[in-house]
């Protein structure tokens, strides 16, 4: 996977977890929330400054925006713990 989808799926991802749109993280960011889709859909080429700007934004490191994540498997099991009640 390339540098510009690692970035773009960090970026949807975060956005996403903070239950920001692209319109509210474009505001907070300083930039329009086309150049926002386009960085999420790994169509635009970001620079030093945008990378820091949307960290900041996301209240996340540089690194973390630019560093890929393994995606999460779900087996179906759970991992849970029974609840402990009271046994009478």
């Amino acid at each position: 996977m390339n540098l510009r989808a690692v970035l773009g799926l960090n970026v949807q991802r975060l956005r996403r977890g903070k239950g920001l749109s692209q319109e509210q993280l474009s505001f907070v960011a300083g930039r329009t929330r086309a150049y926002i889709s386009n960085v999420e859909a790994g169509r635009q080429n970001a620079t030093l400054d945008t990378l820091v700007a949307l960290a900041k934004a996301l209240d996340v490191q540089p690194k973390d925006l630019i560093t890929a994540t393994a995606p999460k498997r779900h087996t179906g099991r759970s991992t849970k713990q029974p609840a402990r009640g009271s046994q009478d």
